[in-house]
């Protein structure tokens, strides 16, 4: 087992699986580059029957896929030839997809451009966060290799080669990625609050100069119309349910908030004012 640490903004996951490695006797190894000098003890005279590559962000040298004597494959978080790249799961949410997914395909030299073994789509609610389409994708990733895998192991599984004229490509992310603009829609802002809360590291704003993490929002229903319009601007405050903020073409009403060195608490007891400007 070779896998990578995290990020520091990201979601943690490299001791789980030294834990499930160790758990079952299996050589556990830390690495981003698994073709580096520094690991050619451990490909020479391993023999390799199939290699997964499992939401791997790093390229794999030729050198090394072709240890697998049965095929190396990739299983990514999005519906191949679209969303290659960086975290696709979060840029789908984070753009409003109505659909995600995952796609076990065979290794290439080019970033996700293996010839795809199978697909299986995971629908994303208007409304769901990152964790629900989280969990999802993973179940479709176990389902991939519960169908596909015996194909694999005895050669008769089907490849279709991806069509690059409808390819895309998403870019890797930073924390700043999840600052707000509240001189943006309303349903970017939600889907951005939606697509980088837990388990990441959430949507931010600025409130009086100091960092406001926002976990949770939603759309106001037959919201007031502002003809007078400060994007960011507190317009009400609802105790017990949160505090209501002009965007560029509407409101909505932020409900779980979160300030520096703070436990997270209810927008309204933090964002109680209407002088208030967010992004300052």
């Amino acid at each position: 087992m070779i896998t990578f640490r995290e990020e520091t903004f990201e979601p943690p996951f490299l001791d789980d699986i030294r834990q499930l490695t160790e758990s079952i006797k299996g050589r556990f190894v830390e690495a981003k580059n698994v073709g580096h000098a520094d690991l050619a003890g451990l490909w020479q005279g391993m023999t390799i029957d199939l290699l997964f590559a499992i939401s791997w962000r790093y390229m794999i040298p030729r050198a090394v896929f072709q240890k697998a004597r049965l095929g190396a494959y990739v299983i990514h978080d999005s519906l191949l030839p679209q969303y290659r790249g960086f975290a696709p799961t979060v840029w789908a949410v984070v753009n409003g997809e109505s659909q995600t997914g995952a796609t076990l395909f065979e290794i290439a030299d080019g970033v996700d451009e293996g010839r795809i073994i199978g697909q299986q789509s995971v629908p994303v609610g208007p409304d769901e966060t990152i964790r629900n389409v989280m969990d999802r994708v993973t179940e479709a990733y176990l389902q991939l290799i519960k169908t596909h895998l015996p194909s694999l192991i005895d050669g008769t599984a089907g490849r279709t080669v991806q069509d690059e004229s409808v390819a895309t490509y998403t870019c890797k992310r930073t924390p700043e990625d999840n600052q707000i603009n509240w001189d943006s829609r309303s349903d970017v802002i939600l889907n951005l609050i939606r697509g980088v809360t837990r388990p990441y590291s959430g949507a931010y704003t600025f409130l009086n100069g100091n960092r406001l993490v926002i976990w949770s929002a939603s759309r106001i229903e037959k919201a007031p119309r502002y003809v007078g319009r400060v994007p960011g601007r507190v317009v009400e405050i609802r105790p017990g349910h949160g505090t209501v903020v002009l965007t560029r073409d509407g409101c909505i009403i932020l409900q779980s908030v979160q300030a520096d060195n703070s436990p997270e608490a209810c927008a309204a007891d933090i964002v109680n004012r209407l002088s208030m400007t967010l992004g300052r």
